[in-house]
């Protein structure tokens, strides 16, 4: 019997990283005064980095550090102030509506609040931008879910399963009462390295992406008349699992 579902945030419940974290990058580093813009393409492959402040890092690694930026310690305060800058943009353009929920979450999430059904987000994005997306489903939904692990409230990003082992003591239930909603394969390895069953909604920038190890791929989870997830759907996807 499915008890819980885990969402992961970007990719998932809102298709965040083309039009929404990449803005907020390039905003933020314009704010600064620093020379980088990341289109398209490049932030496609800056997304293989988890976590924002590690992109920035590698980004900065490879091309170049500003030129004030001379020690450790200047370093690292540049990406915090960036960090911060970037994540207040970023919730911004959610509170303004130009990010929306994904079709079918709102759904899936009122089946499993009808059923009694555990939700949790687990997502590297900072804890201000996934308070700003949960409002997107209004204050009666967004109190429902029993928790929330993002940010920096573990020590190792995805790929590394450390997250999803934080959300099953949350939960203190047997894995296979449980479903994770991934987008990436980095959360896909996440959630599997935990033991987890998983389901793969492909976003903009992984569609592409290897989920050979799923245990099911759809384009996204919809909307009547073109639904392609229901909960028992997701029920039937833990059963198997526990097969």
């Amino acid at each position: 019997m499915l008890k819980a579902i885990i969402f992961d945030c970007d990719g998932v419940l809102v298709d965040t990283e083309r039009d929404g974290h990449r803005v907020g990058f390039n905003r933020a580093f314009k704010e600064f005064g620093i020379d980088a813009e990341w289109d398209v393409p490049l932030y496609g492959k800056l997304l293989q980095v988890a976590g924002g402040k590690e992109r920035m890092r590698a980004y900065f690694d490879e091309y170049g550090w500003p030129e004030a930026a001379g020690s450790d310690e200047v370093k690292d305060a540049l990406i915090k102030d960036l960090h911060k800058a970037k994540t207040e943009i970023t919730a911004g353009l959610v509170g303004e509506g130009a990010l929306p929920l994904r079709p079918g979450i709102s759904r899936i999430v009122d089946e499993a609040i009808a059923a009694g059904v555990t939700l949790g987000v687990c997502t590297t994005s900072n804890p201000l931008f996934i308070d700003a997306v949960l409002d997107l489903f209004g204050p009666e939904r967004k109190a429902k879910f029993a928790f929330v692990h993002a940010g920096d409230c573990v020590m190792r990003k995805k790929p590394d399963p450390e997250i999803y082992e934080l959300a099953k003591v949350s939960l203190g239930l047997p894995v296979e009462q449980c479903v994770v909603i991934e987008d990436s394969r980095n959360g896909l390895l996440a959630a599997k390295g935990a033991g987890l069953p998983c389901l793969i909604t492909t976003s903009t920038y992984t569609v592409d992406e290897d989920f050979s190890e799923a245990d099911r791929v759809v384009p996204e989870l919809g909307d009547a008349p073109d639904i392609n997830v229901t909960l028992a759907d997701l029920g039937e996807l833990a059963a198997e699992f526990a097969a």
